[in-house]
């Protein structure tokens, strides 16, 4: 698992308005506490309240704060403590009792929490989803619990071998003696990789998308996958001019093996919302055929290099994604999945935000990361 990324905290909708409670949320192990102030802003600050340990998103909405449920401090959307009623109304409140204070944007009907400490103008962007809101285009989001790494669930998408055998809505079961994976060139970008080619795929099963689609048989289509980040992917299916799917796949680790995912699919054909449902239809039973071969794959966790996994041309843009994971762990974006785990009972850490580049003395010491160079004899990490 990785700081300094957005992650999907939840639906916009699951935030309420003028509601006196806030939302509990576990990303990335830890919890968080989300709600809106008077303006409708979503504030997003770390669970653990710096006095004893109470839990904030247990606590109660008080105007633009969140109050305690175990003492009553007080803290805003920026993690500043505004009320600690046992100092008595004129009380000078230490800045040390701070509580680490999220970025938060909302964007696709889902809210983004930025869970790191870079300063603006150096974060990763939220991935681009231009279909949102164009007339041409529909979109539906769907969502689930998956009890995987996620990083397994990524390479899956990037992976063009299992489309054949995983998939009998996109392959033949490898039927086809001519079967093979056409080479393809990974291309690169600031956060990620990508790559097209062409699947050969059976005939639509849904007689309204086959029409559209054109297509009478099995066909040669055009398609495109890649990741963003650590935790997105973005797939592109063009059966035909009238027919093109474009599927974003977005993760939140909760925790190393539990994996919470969004899927923004977008359609530029049959707009009517009648036809949701259909779509929506075959976007969950496709999610099942991958969740039957990642729930059983072996090491749950994947692993840092390639040692023991035997990889192929076919698998090159996961190898890829495999090198840009330890990019990023060398910048220490990686946490100590092992040492957070072992400290789990006796330390509440806490994801650093933005604002301890600004301010010293934290009460919750910042979660573990990997050190650049960090040996493989540390197992394998989240």
């Amino acid at each position: 698992m990785y700081i300094n990324f957005w992650y999907i905290a939840a639906q916009s909708g699951d935030v309420k308005f003028a509601s006196d409670r806030p939302l509990k949320v576990m990303m990335l192990g830890h919890h968080f506490a989300l709600w809106r102030d008077s303006k409708g802003k979503v504030q997003c600050i770390s669970d653990t309240c710096t006095h004893r340990g109470g839990s904030m998103a247990d606590g109660r909405v008080r105007g633009d704060c969140v109050e305690c449920p175990y003492h009553g401090w007080t803290f805003n959307g920026a993690g500043a403590c505004v009320r600690l009623p046992s100092l008595g109304p004129d009380g000078k409140i230490p800045d040390r009792t701070r509580i680490d204070a999220y970025p938060v944007e909302e964007k696709y009907g889902l809210v983004w929490v930025f869970l790191g400490d870079l300063p603006e103008a150096e974060r990763p962007p939220i991935i681009d989803i231009p279909e949102y809101g164009d007339p041409q285009w529909r979109t539906i989001i769907l969502s689930a619990d998956w009890n995987i790494d996620y990083k397994r669930s990524i390479e899956n998408t990037i992976d063009p071998a299992h489309n054949e055998f995983t998939h009998p809505t996109h392959g033949f079961l490898g039927v086809r003696d001519d079967y093979h994976v056409k080479d393809f060139k990974v291309e690169d970008t600031q956060w990620g990789s990508g790559f097209r080619n062409k699947m050969f795929a059976p005939t639509l099963a849904q007689r309204d998308m086959n029409e559209v689609s054109g297509r009478t048989g099995g066909a040669w289509i055009d398609g495109g996958v890649g990741h963003h980040g650590p935790h997105c992917t973005w797939v592109q299916i063009h059966a035909s001019e009238k027919m093109k799917l474009h599927n974003y796949l977005l993760h939140t680790p909760i925790h190393e093996t539990l994996d919470r995912w969004y899927l923004i699919a977008a359609r530029n054909n049959l707009l009517d919302s009648r036809y949701d449902s259909t779509f929506a239809d075959r976007s969950a039973f496709i999610a099942g055929q991958d969740q039957y071969v990642l729930d059983p794959v072996r090491p749950k966790i994947t692993p840092r290099n390639n040692t023991h996994e035997f990889l192929v041309p076919a698998d090159k843009a996961i190898a890829r994604y495999r090198e840009y994971c330890r990019e990023w762990e060398q910048r220490g974006w990686r946490i100590d999945v092992q040492k957070f785990r072992a400290d789990y009972e006796r330390v509440a850490y806490a994801i650093p935000s933005p604002a301890r580049r600004e301010h010293k003395g934290w009460v919750l010491p910042a979660v573990p990361v990997l050190a650049p160079g960090a040996a493989e004899s540390t197992a394998q990490q989240a």
